[in-house]
Order: C-alpha cells, then structure tokens, then sequence
C-alpha cells in the first residue's frame, strides 16, 4: 500500500514539476503510438470496409489472417519488424532500426488487423437495407457509404480505441526494435519495465500512472465524440 501511495505521490511530483525526461518520454509516447494509429487508420478503415462490404475471391482467407493479426504475439511482430529493418535485411538500408520509425512501424502492425478486423465485424452487422434505401431516396454510392460509417460510427471508433489501446500498450516489439535508448526511443512502457528491474518500484508505479491517465485522457475524448450527436446521421426507422 506503501508503494502505491508513493507511486502516486511521485507520479503527481513528477507532472507538477514538469520534469523534462518524463515530458519527453510522455510526448514521444503520444508522438509513437498517435502517428502508429493514424496510420493504421489511413489503411485499416478501407480495408475493414472492403472486407465487410464486399464478396470477392480470398475473402475468407483475408478475413482470416486479418483476425489472426489481431492477436499477435508483440514480440513476434517486434522481431519481424527487426528482420526487416537490420542492416542485413531487406529495409537496412534505411538505417531505421533503435528509432522512432521503428517503433511506429511496430505498432502499426499490431494496431491494423485490431482496426480493420472491428471495421470489417462493424460493417457486415449492419442491416444492408440501409444501403438500399439510400440508393433508392436517390443518393449517390459515396453518400450511401457515408451513410453506412455513420450508422457504424459508434463501433468504428470503438476500433480506433482498440487499435490505440493495443499500440499505445506495447512493450515488447517496441523494446525489440526501439531499444529503450534514454532521450531517443524511451517511452512510458520500456521505461515503466526499466524501472521495476532497477527495483525502483515508487518510479515505475509513476510511470505507470502517467501512462494511464494518458491512455484516459485519449479514450475520453473519443468516447465523447463517439457518443456526441447521437442519431445526427441515421435513416429513419426501416419498417
């Protein structure tokens, strides 16, 4: 109990203070595991919509290996990332590996398949007379499409949590091809282990707190837009 109220007290300390390695760590958190989730945005979205909406050959197989990624190992992904990015390896050239690249490399890899599996299990729950009734009310395929997002608005940003969550999370594909290097790759994660193996348990507990109230604050704002406007974009009724 002692430890936790330490921890806590430190944790406070620490934020109060404005202590520069943790405000460096905390923003080179947000900058590594936001860019991941962009990313993994940018490219899960319309491959979960595809995935969800159409019917084409390899569907099913693609359906599958995209649920697989979902629950990938992090240290298996950290070491394909590794492979990839080594100087013997096909990316070494780029000279990319123990830096922030990397580990948002890492991370979009674990944060796709969490996005573009929940879009695809989003879309394919919805009533697809939707779709019919706004093609016959005159809309256009894009404004039917956009129709649908907004119908699926509150699981499609439930994926995009789960696919911050899952990166923002990560420990040990980032420690493989991150490194953990003090002012260049230290984010809250590798740095909340580096301490518990130090035996500095009042710092981790801080470290830890920090990242949870980062993880609070991002998840906040998105359940406020995800419940915000509820019914702004939805059909009436189908009968």
């Amino acid at each position: 109990m002692d430890l936790l109220v330490d921890g806590f007290r430190q944790a406070v300390l620490l934020i109060v203070t404005r202590d520069p390695e943790v405000a460096g760590i905390t923003l080179l958190t947000l900058r590594v595991s936001g860019t991941a989730t962009l990313f993994a945005l940018a490219l899960g979205l319309p491959v979960g919509l595809a995935l969800g909406l159409r019917q084409f050959p390899g569907r099913n197989l693609l359906l599958g290996l995209v649920n697989t990624g979902m629950g990938l190992p992090p240290v298996v992904v950290g070491l394909f990332v590794a492979l990839l990015l080594w100087r013997t390896g096909p990316l070494g050239s780029l000279g990319l590996m123990y830096s922030p690249p990397a580990m948002i490399l890492a991370q979009f890899v674990i944060a796709f398949p969490i996005i573009a599996g929940l879009t695809a299990a989003a879309m394919q729950q919805l009533d697809p007379r939707i779709r019919l009734q706004s093609l016959a009310l005159g809309a256009s395929g894009s404004q039917a499409l956009w129709t649908m997002l907004g119908e699926a608005r509150l699981p499609l940003l439930a994926a995009v949590m789960a696919g911050f969550g899952g990166a923002l999370s990560e420990v040990g594909a980032v420690m493989i091809v991150g490194g953990n290097l003090k002012g260049l790759t230290r984010v809250l994660t590798t740095a909340t282990v580096m301490e518990v193996r130090m035996g500095r348990f009042e710092t981790a507990i801080a470290l830890g707190l920090i990242l949870l109230g980062l993880s609070f604050a991002v998840n906040l704002l998105l359940t406020m837009l995800q419940q915000g406007g509820t019914g702004r974009w939805s059909l009436r009724p189908l009968q």
